[in-house]
C-alpha cells in the first residue's frame, strides 16, 4: 500500500488545476528573466585568447564558428583529471543533438576546458560525443571566467565563484558551494576523475555567453553552480516524475558504466 496521499479522478483534477495556475506563473516569470538576461550591458573583450581546438591555435572570435553567438560550457576538466567530471558529463550528454539546432539559429555551442586537446578528444571519442570542444590549456580564460584557480587561491581563500568570495581551503566543507552535498559526495566525484578533492575542485561548471559584432567580441552572461540546473536535461524530467530528484547522493555515472540492465 502506498504511503503517499491517493485521491480520486476529481480531486486530482482540481489539485492539477490549481498547480497549473503556478507553472503558467512560473512560467511568465521565466520569460521575464529571460528578457533580462538579454537586456545586460555586454563587455567588451580585448584580451587575446587562445585556445586549442580541432582546427588548430583559435582565438576567441573564432570559436565563433562564423556565427555572432557564442555559448561555452565550462566543463570541469582539469590538466590533471583522468577523465572528466561526470556531473558535466551528463549535462554534456544532450549536447549533440542541440548543436545543429543552435547552428540554424546563429548560435554555436562549445565545450571549453583546461585538460590537453589530445585528452578531451580521447574522452570525447569515449562518450560517443561530436560538439566543439577546445582547449584553454596555458591561458587564463577560465580563471578569468572564475571557473578554475591556482592552489594559492585555494589555500588563501582568493576565490570568487557564483558571485561570492570563497573561504579559505578546508578539508570540511570543501565543494560544498559546488554541490552543496557536502564533503562525502564531492570526494565520490573527485575519486571519479582520477583526482583528489583539492584537485577536483579547483575547477568549477558553469556557461557564458558571447556575442560578436563589427569584429569586436562581447560577454553578455554567465552562470554557475545551481544555475545550470536548467541546461541538465534529465534533471528537467526527473523534476516531472513521481517521485522527483529522490537523491540522497551522487547516483549518476557517466553513461558507458552505468550496470547493463
Amino acid at each position: 500500500m502506498t504511503k503517499h496521499m491517493t485521491g480520486t479522478r476529481k480531486e486530482w483534477l482540481g489539485a492539477r488545476l490549481e498547480l497549473l495556475e503556478a507553472e503558467k506563473d512560473l512560467t511568465r516569470r521565466s520569460d521575464e528573466l529571460a528578457r533580462r538576461r538579454q537586456e545586460l550591458p555586454w563587455v567588451r573583450i580585448d584580451k587575446e585568447y587562445r585556445f586549442d581546438s580541432d582546427a588548430g591555435s583559435a582565438s576567441l572570435p573564432d570559436l565563433f564558428r562564423g556565427r555572432s553567438q557564442l555559448l561555452v560550457y565550462h566543463f570541469m576538466f582539469g590538466p590533471d583529471y583522468k577523465a572528466g567530471c561526470p556531473s558535466c558529463s551528463a549535462i554534456a550528454d544532450g549536447f549533440d543533438r542541440l548543436v545543429v539546432h543552435l547552428a540554424n539559429h546563429d548560435v554555436t555551442l562549445s565545450a571549453v576546458s583546461r585538460a590537453p586537446l589530445v585528452t578531451l578528444k580521447a574522452y570525447k571519442q569515449r562518450m560517443g560525443w561530436s560538439f566543439p570542444w577546445a582547449s584553454s590549456i596555458g591561458g587564463d580564460f577560465n580563471f578569468d571566467f572564475n571557473v578554475s584557480l591556482t592552489q594559492e587561491q585555494q589555500r588563501e581563500g582568493a576565490v570568487e565563484y557564483n558571485y561570492r568570495r570563497e573561504p579559505a581551503w578546508t578539508v570540511s566543507g570543501i565543494g560544498d558551494s559546488l554541490t552543496k552535498l557536502g564533503e562525502g559526495p564531492v570526494a565520490e566525484m573527485a575519486a571519479m576523475t582520477g583526482t583528489d578533492v583539492a584537485t577536483y575542485t579547483r575547477e568549477r561548471p558553469g556557461m557564458s555567453a558571447f556575442v560578436l559584432e563589427d569584429g569586436a567580441v562581447y560577454h553578455a552572461y554567465s552562470t554557475y553552480a545551481r544555475g545550470l540546473d536548467g541546461l541538465w536535461g534529465m534533471f528537467q524530467w526527473l523534476d516531472r516524475a513521481p517521485k522527483g530528484r529522490n537523491e540522497t547522493g551522487i547516483w549518476w555515472r557517466r553513461h558507458d558504466e552505468y550496470d547493463k540492465r
